[in-house]
């Protein structure tokens, strides 16, 4: 996409949001145009059903919009490639989200836009957990997004980071398909991941199988992570001030090699990029093992433009962009996951139903290309495959309700 052609991206995107003030509404499921009907969805009617889910709480999700809505929730401390820019700068981008999710998944989304993070955010969402049958946590800077979904886990819903999981679960499935083109074995697979945050952590937790039963995924040989100081390794200065990089450092780079990114890629079969834009060179691509796959997801730019790495020799190129093949976005997850995870009434999202969702999606492309190794963000019907695995697994790993 040129300059001249983003920018009418832009300024067009703006008057969209002016024209419209915003992308979603609220309407109303029933009639209320006579007095019994008034009656019936407020009160005296509505006492009733109050009565019956003070009885059982659970009955919330018969009687009410709990059953198929979401909260997307976030502080704005990590929006796409803008940084910290707060709540209010946050909406537009929640608001697209919520937007995906119903026409992607028929599921109900409102955003939830706190201006900064504080010490009682978890104690916030803990609250506000009634209404929703799920919450997406989205663009939360690192590392306090992990310590947050953490302390999320045992609210009875499920909660998911999306940057982090619906990433994870997108390359997963990319690499699979990328793996069946160019005939490489997942389990020999030399992996660098630019990039250490919320993305870059749950790619690499999820490749390696940190945390993860064995059984339910392959681990590839090894990983090694990159921050902006370069190598992630053991003996690193100052690493032990984050737990979260003292994890990768434990569970990855097996040689204990150091030094730059460019130092890393060299021998690679494999560069992830959740970074910024333009870190990756020609070069580092040619310092790589025979057909490399190179997966630039920066946003909006990538590390290293398409057409600068298939030049350098790259097999197979996936960047974040609609506008480049083999598109690596987490739209292609969330909508899903969450479809599956309401449909199953699941307390929360297991492994086992990302690494589900992770095939479901590889395997609806039946034979994968060098330039097709994912389907389209916008086909519907692979948010009802993803979905379907999700909650057979939720079912299987014993995270969901039994549905009356």
């Amino acid at each position: 996409m040129k300059r001249g052609k983003q920018g009418d991206i832009y300024s067009e995107s703006l008057e969209l949001h002016r024209k419209h003030r915003g992308k979603i509404e609220v309407y109303s499921k029933v009639p209320v145009t006579t007095r019994h009907e008034l009656s019936l969805a407020y009160t005296p009617g509505v006492a009733e059903v109050c009565r019956e889910i003070h009885k059982d709480k659970d009955l919330a999700y018969k009687y009410t919009l709990k059953a198929n809505t979401i909260a997307i929730v976030t502080d704005g401390s990590r929006v796409l490639s803008l940084g910290n820019i707060g709540g209010y700068a946050a909406i537009p981008v929640m608001e697209g989200k919520a937007l995906l999710f119903k026409k992607l998944a028929g599921i109900d989304a409102f955003p939830l836009c706190f201006e900064r993070y504080h010490m009682e955010f978890a104690d916030d969402i803990k609250n506000i957990a009634p209404v929703f049958g799920g919450i997406a946590l989205e663009d939360i800077a690192a590392p306090r997004c992990f310590e947050l979904e953490e302390s999320l886990q045992g609210i009875g819903i499920p909660v998911m980071h999306d940057d982090q999981h619906g990433t994870a679960v997108v390359v997963l499935a990319a690499l699979l398909n990328a793996c069946r083109v160019t005939k490489k074995r997942f389990e020999d697979l030399h992996i660098v991941v630019s990039g250490a945050g919320a993305a870059g952590y749950a790619i690499t937790r999820m490749l390696k199988c940190i945390g993860y039963n064995p059984d339910l995924c392959s681990s590839v040989r090894d990983i090694i992570v990159c921050d902006r100081n370069g190598i992630i390794h053991r003996h690193r200065d100052g690493l032990y001030a984050n737990k979260y990089k003292f994890i990768i450092a434990e569970e990855t780079n097996k040689a204990g090699r150091t030094g730059t990114l460019a130092d890393a890629m060299k021998g690679a079969d494999v560069c992830i990029g959740v970074s910024v834009p333009g870190i990756i060179t020609p070069s580092m691509v040619r310092s790589m093992n025979k057909e490399p796959i190179i997966f630039a997801l920066a946003h909006p730019m990538p590390e290293i433009l398409p057409a600068d790495a298939l030049q350098a020799g790259a097999a197979i190129v996936g960047t974040g962009r609609n506008d480049f093949p083999n598109q690596i976005n987490y739209a292609l997850a969330f909508p899903g996951i969450f479809r599956g995870a309401l449909d199953a009434r699941a307390t929360r999202i297991s492994d086992e139903m990302k690494v589900a969702a992770a095939h479901a999606l590889a395997d609806y492309v039946k034979r994968p290309r060098k330039d097709r190794i994912l389907p389209s963000v916008l086909n519907r019907q692979v948010v009802a495959a993803v979905a379907e695995a999700v909650r057979k697994a939720a079912v299987t790993s014993g995270c969901a309700r039994a549905i009356t």
